[in-house]
């Protein structure tokens, strides 16, 4: 394996991510309007697809019946706990550490057609194929070696399996608990099918049925 080699890989699996959570970052950091932040965002991150990941991206899964399902689950796990329990707002939830469970988007574009087309589209075109290049096609295999493509996709190692999906969970703040059963469902699912575009599916099904639910339900505040 070349170092040159390496190099393009390690940018086209990480790189999407890294832009999305850097113009994220920016957003905050400046206090930019979400409603020319959010398109600048979902942007540059497609150009960062479209440059560096495309020749590893696969889209075409093994089990997509079956990946659909462990989507629907993942939303299940998901919503389930807030409409059973309600204990969203406990301290071991919204802290300083991990936020609040209140969504960024002002109520002003709660009605507005084109930026929620964008969100939507974001949520389950872009969202999931950026973490699962970075968590389940580069992380767990860099925790193991790295020299990560020297490892096979969905190869399982306890600690590299553990490790992604805390970290996983922490990029999830105030949902972190869910984040961590979600980043467990998928990271098996990855060890499962060895199939990157199973995981893709899986996730966009889930974020999808979010969408649909925020929507619907009016309950924005499991869009962060």
């Amino acid at each position: 394996m070349t170092k040159e080699k390496l190099r393009r890989a390690t940018f086209a699996y990480v790189a999407p991510f890294v832009v999305f959570a850097g113009v994220m970052g920016l957003e905050k950091l400046l206090n930019l309007p979400v409603a020319y932040a959010y398109p600048l965002r979902f942007a540059l991150t497609l150009a960062a697809i479209l440059v560096f990941s495309r020749p590893y991206l696969s889209l075409r899964p093994g089990t997509p019946l079956a990946s659909v399902g462990v989507g629907i689950l993942v939303f299940v796990v998901w919503i389930a706990p807030d409409q059973l329990f309600g204990y969203r707002h406990h301290w071991l939830f919204e802290n300083g550490l991990m936020g609040h469970a209140s969504s960024t988007i002002p109520d002003g574009l709660h009605d507005h057609v084109a930026f929620l087309v964008l969100r939507c589209v974001s949520s389950f075109a872009l969202v999931p194929v950026i973490e699962e290049l970075f968590w389940r096609g580069w992380m767990m295999r860099w925790l193991i070696h790295n020299d990560f493509l020297s490892v096979p996709l969905g190869k399982y190692a306890r600690g590299a399996f553990w490790i992604t999906a805390v970290l996983f969970a922490s990029e999830h703040g105030p949902y972190w608990e869910v984040g961590l059963a979600a980043g467990a469902v998928y990271n098996w699912w990855i060890v499962r099918t060895r199939n990157l575009a199973d995981c893709i599916l899986a996730h966009a099904v889930t974020n999808a049925l979010l969408a649909g639910w925020v929507l619907a339900m009016g309950q924005w505040q499991y869009w962060l």
